[in-house]
């Protein structure tokens, strides 16, 4: 006797498998069809799980968005000076980053093609704004270097954090999360802490 394939998705295995598709295609290359191949379910499974492609899209960046955005909600982010809490907050973003991967590096990658595309970027400059002004106050503190302007430094580390999806893979042969945050911040900070 021969039974049908029982649907075994979840909406959470369901964006796992979407996202790995919107990373691999961009998210304006995959269709319902992609998903569904990619899933191996029917596309009215997916439906019965989500409203549509630009669901599994929000889904997807809010659990990066939430990931970076939570850093800014511990303690270590907001007690202490002002290059401290910097300091803690770039270690956390290469943590999130690391363990978020997959979803994080849609997130970095949406254009503002859609409603849900633009809320995300509105929501990533939210989050660039809130670092920017904490490396402001540690710069008011004298605590970094006064010869690099503070938009300029702010671009330098975020590109640098933000590369790390383009070469990181944690396969356990490489460099574990906790090394690429340790030297992240060994260069970001051995640069722009002040000296004297």
């Amino acid at each position: 006797m021969t039974t049908a394939k029982r649907d075994t998705y979840t909406p959470e295995t369901l964006l796992t498998v979407a996202v790995r598709v919107f990373n691999e295609r961009g998210y304006d290359g995959t269709s319902m069809e992609h998903l569904s191949k990619a899933a191996g379910i029917s596309k009215s499974s997916i439906y019965h799980h989500v409203t549509g492609k630009e669901e599994l899209l929000r889904r997807a960046v809010s659990r990066a968005l939430d990931g970076l955005f939570g850093i800014l909600g511990e303690e270590h982010a907001r007690v202490g000076r002002a290059v401290e809490r910097l300091e803690y907050v770039t270690r956390r973003m290469v943590e999130v980053l690391t363990a978020e991967l997959p979803y994080v590096t849609l997130l970095l990658r949406v254009r503002g093609n859609t409603d849900t595309e633009r809320w995300a970027l509105e929501r990533r400059r939210d989050f660039d704004h809130e670092v920017a002004a904490l490396l402001k106050a540690a710069a008011a503190d004298g605590d970094v270097r006064g010869d690099v302007e503070v938009r300029l430094a702010t671009r330098l580390v975020f590109g640098m954090i933000n590369s790390i999806v383009e070469w990181y893979r944690p396969d356990g042969r490489g460099m574990g999360e906790r090394e690429v945050a340790d030297a992240v911040v060994l260069m970001v900070f051995g640069g722009l802490r002040a000296t004297g």
